[in-house]
């Protein structure tokens, strides 16, 4: 028996790809990148790299309450933006969904994204909680 169990996520998008939404192994999720895509797979946000933030931690929000688990369980995030500079455009928003929790984190910049129109992807590793 493997402790391997992928997910797909009510409520996000279709994958554009060969993937699913998140993979668990033992008491380790990876969220894959998320998107700021809503349910019918439309971009968020146009240029607004806050708004757009905003909608990726929405989705974030999503995968990670169907692993059962929290913002505050997130081990690390590698985040991807378009703009560099973008960075202090979305720590609000970061801020906004992680509380006083802080996990490890990277940050890439990009020359672009999956989707034109895309500023900003976050993907995640997680701790789940043990039952």
């Amino acid at each position: 028996m493997s402790e391997r169990e992928e997910f797909r996520v009510p409520g996000l998008s279709e994958p554009i790809s060969h993937y699913t939404d998140a993979v668990r192994f033992g008491n380790v999720a990876f969220i894959s990148g998320m998107a700021p895509f809503d349910e019918k797979g439309v971009l968020v946000g146009e240029d607004d790299v806050a708004a757009q933030a905003r909608q990726v931690f929405v989705n974030l929000e999503k995968a990670l309450r169907a692993l059962g688990a929290r913002f505050s369980d997130v081990l690390k995030v590698t985040v991807y933006l378009t703009d560099i500079e973008d960075r202090v455009r979305i720590n609000p928003v970061r801020k906004e969904y992680f509380g006083d929790a802080r996990p490890a984190s990277t940050l890439i910049g990009v020359k672009e994204l999956a989707v034109p129109g895309m500023k900003v992807e976050v993907e995640a590793v997680v701790g789940l909680p043990r039952a």
